[in-house]
């Protein structure tokens, strides 16, 4: 399945409680059970008014419907190219 990164801007994310932020990860997965498609929440990043999410789907459409279904925003939905980290220098040439 693609990997997705979903930018969502949400004003004061950073400053959201512990309980409001397992009221938003209940919601995601009860949307994820529901869908009824092979649907993956890998993880997310709460970084000052933004929420920077990891997903794995079929396709646009999918990530679209979980966010529109959880009443979430999705700003910016962009399809994982590449990934690289530290390991990637030491690859074999």
């Amino acid at each position: 399945m693609p990997t997705f990164v979903i930018e969502r801007n949400i004003p004061g994310a950073d400053r959201l409680s512990e309980e409001e932020l397992r009221e938003i990860s209940a919601k995601s997965n009860e949307v994820v059970a529901g869908l009824g498609e092979p649907y993956r929440w890998v993880t997310s990043y709460v970084a000052g008014d933004k929420i920077y999410c990891v997903h794995e789907a079929a396709s646009v459409d999918a990530i679209r419907r979980h966010a529109r279904e959880g009443g979430f925003p999705a700003d910016l939905v962009t399809e994982v190219s590449a990934v690289i980290g530290p390991q990637t220098a030491k690859a074999a040439r």
